[in-house]
């Protein structure tokens, strides 16, 4: 694997009788934009949190940006908290800057990055109103400028997509696009499983406060076969019996689980034997059909229910 800007291992986290984190490893290599993929109160939060050493774990360890120490990496690391926070009367162009000072910055160079910053991402003409005056996409845009107004290698954003209509979301995915084509890493958690498979190349799913996956997004999505769908000519004949065990069919139109040997003999039996094909399609599990293979139905369903 490439080198890597995050890495943990048996991480445990306890709040009182609750164990919030359950053994976390995980390992995102630099450069990458990687997944943290959850429900609701799975512990991607705390997760994200211990690793940058706002809170220590019980046990296990991590390292960031080569650092056993996270802190001593802070100024290296831009984070967006899920809890948005901007004072209403600055305007975006000081709060940027206010924000690049805190990790290093003179509030000269500041200004002068926000500025530029606020006139690539479209919003120069809002550089001198009050944030109060901004939409919710227009402040969170100004927060994320603040996120990267000093050129951290490392962004960790904590559900960066919340609340934000698609417009804005498009935004934000060109942003962190553009962050890591600079060289930059991204670890960010959501629980929106399609920002995760457009935007990443590797994820770690983690439910009630362990790990369920750590791999790439193919990985996750080849743990479930693929489905054919076929639509024959003729509605019966021999050939049904090359089948699998699992095909279901309305009229014509059937559906069935490939199996691990692929469609290649299926297909030579149904030519054989008749069947008169018409479509064939096979079509790969969605992320997102992973995800509920990988954290439960019933978990599956009550994130979608919050959402």
């Amino acid at each position: 694997m490439a080198d890597l800007a995050v890495e943990a291992e048996g991480l445990v986290k306890r709040f009182g009788q609750t164990r919030a984190l359950d053994g976390i490893g995980l390992a995102v290599p630099a450069g990458s934009i990687h997944g943290v993929l959850g429900p609701n109160g799975a512990g991607k939060t705390t997760t994200l949190r211990t690793l940058l050493g706002i809170l220590d774990p019980d046990s296990g360890w991590r390292r960031i940006l080569g650092q056993d120490k996270p802190m001593r990496a802070a100024r290296r690391i831009g984070y967006l908290p899920e809890e948005r926070g901007l004072y209403p009367s600055m305007t975006p162009r000081e709060a940027i800057a206010f924000l690049g000072a805190l990790r290093g910055l003179t509030l000269a160079e500041g200004r002068r990055r926000a500025t530029a910053l606020l006139d690539e991402a479209g919003l120069g003409h809002a550089a001198a109103q009050p944030i109060r005056t901004l939409s919710k996409g227009m402040a969170q845009t100004v927060q994320l400028l603040g996120t990267i107004v000093h050129r951290p290698g490392l962004l960790v954003l904590d559900e960066p997509f919340s609340g934000l209509d698609a417009i804005n979301q498009q935004r934000l995915e060109g942003l962190i696009r553009a962050q890591v084509a600079q060289g930059a890493t991204v670890l960010f958690s959501t629980h929106v499983i399609a920002h995760a498979e457009r935007l990443c190349e590797r994820i770690t799913v983690i439910a009630k406060g362990g790990v369920r996956f750590d791999g790439t997004v193919a990985e996750a999505r080849d743990r479930l076969p693929s489905r054919v769908q076929l639509r024959t000519r003729h509605g019966d004949g021999p050939w049904r019996g090359a089948l699998p065990a699992d095909a279901v069919a309305r009229d014509r139109d059937w559906s069935f689980a490939l199996p691990a040997d692929g469609i290649e003999p299926i297909l030579e039996a149904l030519i054989a034997g008749g069947a008169g094909i018409e479509t064939l399609a096979i079509e790969r599990p969605s992320l997102h059909e992973a995800f509920v293979a990988l954290v439960g139905e019933p978990v599956a369903q009550d994130q979608a229910d919050a959402a």
